[in-house]
């Protein structure tokens, strides 16, 4: 098993006020499963949490493979769980895939986490200020609203970003070994995750768009999609790069799914990429 690696960050408690008035430290926690995204995509998004968050934060990734990741995050291996393989079966099993492993961090007291946390994939650029997705709707289960149910008029919420506190939201894990092994009637984890909240009386969206959906906001419709280059909406916070194109190919304009191909996103060079990287990318 891997060992965790500290750092210390700034005093008090998460979720409460400093003297004077000063914003109370947060966590950032994130999943690196598997080898799909390399280390640079956890220093990256480190990066950009940095760069937009007006108040001290711990950043926290769980990962089996904690090489290359710089040494301002903190690295826990990955939570182990009694039903792992009912887990595994789901995440790999045709219309039950789904991130289910990252429901194993909301238990409370994993990593000594306590308070406001926000929950962010590694496929998501943070593109504005994060401090009001941590002051929006104190004590509630918090996910940006999914663009597909949203269309559809139903209930869900989407998984790349959601804040929640494990104090006080605990029981998504709580129940979750009983509902991966037996039950399954949501198919996918945001779903659970949306739907429990929900039911619990917890499920808040942010508002309408502070996370967006490059291929469902930034890409513009076919046919114009193949001349204007895709745009950042005014208000985003956080863009998410769900399915495809991920993030190095929308900088250079490629996607293998003809729907979604896409001119390129200079404005990616300064919100993703590295400090010298950014000389050999065309802007």
């Amino acid at each position: 098993m891997t060992e965790s690696r500290k750092v210390k960050s700034g005093g008090g408690k998460p979720g409460e006020s400093g003297a004077g008035g000063e914003k109370a430290p947060v966590t950032i926690a994130c999943i690196k499963w598997g080898v799909k995204f390399p280390p640079y995509y956890v220093n990256r998004l480190y990066a950009g949490v940095k760069r937009h968050m007006d108040r001290p934060f711990r950043f926290v990734c769980y990962t089996e493979h904690p090489e290359g990741i710089r040494e301002e995050v903190e690295t826990y291996p990955l939570p182990v769980v009694p039903f792992e393989d009912a887990m595994v079966t789901a995440m790999t099993t045709g219309k039950r895939r789904g991130a289910w492993r990252k429901v194993t961090i909301m238990q409370s007291g994993e990593a000594d986490i306590h308070g406001p946390t926000l929950i962010m994939d590694l496929d998501v650029v943070v593109t504005g200020p994060l401090g009001d997705l941590f002051d929006h709707a104190p004590g509630k289960v918090c996910m940006g609203r999914d663009w597909l149910e949203k269309r559809r008029r139903r209930i869900g919420g989407h998984g790349s970003v959601l804040r929640i506190d494990p104090d006080l939201h605990s029981y998504l894990f709580d129940g979750f070994g009983e509902y991966i092994t037996h039950d399954l009637r949501w198919k996918g984890e945001q779903k659970y995750t949306s739907m429990t909240a929900y039911n619990r009386g917890d499920l808040e969206y942010f508002p309408d768009g502070w996370i967006c959906s490059f291929k469902r906001q930034s890409i513009p419709y076919f046919p114009m999609n193949f001349v204007t280059r895709p745009k950042l909406p005014e208000n985003c916070r956080v863009m998410c790069f769900h399915g495809t194109p991920k993030m190095e190919e929308a900088l250079v304009g490629d996607c293998p799914k003809f729907r979604y191909r896409t001119r390129p996103a200079p404005w990616l060079r300064d919100l993703w990429l590295d400090e010298g990287e950014k000389d050999w990318m065309p802007a």
